[in-house]
């Protein structure tokens, strides 16, 4: 009998120990916020997500980059994401319209500028767009104006210097901003149009030959999704927008809002 109370103390004192650990499995999985960011931001925002789980004990940030629309598309096929950057208006606008975002929490947070870079072994004397036409030069890579918002800027560039359908059997279209980066710094293009920062990151490998004008400002705006209901998640919305962020930001190039 003795054995057997004791035996019930046990039971009784494992079940109790046991009850606090589904809620702290739940607090767990609930300080992991998803970011789902434009490629453009990749190193940014790698260096941001660690200052942030720093000042944010438990909490992780998982990021997800890509070109600005493929992103929108995941989050439209149910992608669970908890913040959304983008590095156009354009998608954003549409992130709004289809309420995958928070429009109260939209804000812009930084800009960014368009160049147009060569590998930086080029032989080419290139000065500015006006010199894609020579017959030396073969491949221009840019971001597919359909889903790339720095192909877009750039088609626009194009079109205020009236070159872009001139222009358009030397077209190489890349998926996202990195991916036509890596195609100029690689020499496999003889030119490339993508943005400042990422010409920053890549000076090394590649020569800026001319800033250009756009019709429309590239500015990007961030948003809590409407299935983004961690604190965390507007907690990082906060801290791009912040002191901190904004430095961290301008470090990698980026300008302010």
């Amino acid at each position: 009998m003795r054995n057997l109370r004791h035996a019930l103390k046990i039971l009784a004192l494992t079940l109790l120990l046991a009850v606090p650990a589904a809620p702290a499995q739940a607090a767990e999985q609930a300080s992991e916020i998803i970011v789902s960011a434009a490629a453009s931001l990749t190193n940014a925002f790698d260096a941001l997500k660690k200052t942030f789980e720093a000042a944010h004990p438990g909490v992780t940030v998982v990021t997800n980059y890509g070109a600005s629309v493929a992103l929108l598309k995941q989050m439209e096929s149910g992608a669970p994401v908890d913040v959304f950057a983008s590095a156009d208006q354009k998608t954003m606008d549409q992130a709004v319209a289809k309420k995958l975002v928070n429009q109260a929490t939209r804000r812009d947070f930084v800009r960014n500028g368009l160049v147009l870079v060569v590998p930086l072994d080029s032989k080419l004397a290139l000065a500015g767009e006006r010199d894609l036409t020579r017959p030396g030069v073969a491949r221009i890579a840019l971001g597919n104006p359909e889903i790339v918002p720095a192909g877009r800027y750039a088609k626009e560039s194009l079109e205020l210097s009236g070159l872009w359908a001139e222009l358009t059997q030397k077209y190489i279209f890349g998926n996202n901003v990195r991916q036509v980066l890596d195609y100029v710094a690689r020499g496999e293009v003889d030119a490339a149009f993508v943005f400042s920062t990422d010409a920053m990151q890549a000076r090394a490998k590649v020569r800026v030959v001319k800033e250009l004008a756009t019709k429309t400002p590239a500015l990007y705006p961030v948003a809590v999704t409407t299935s983004g209901t961690k604190p965390a998640a507007r907690a990082f919305v906060d801290f791009l927008l912040g002191a901190e962020g904004q430095r961290i930001l301008g470090s990698f190039g980026f300008g302010k809002p």
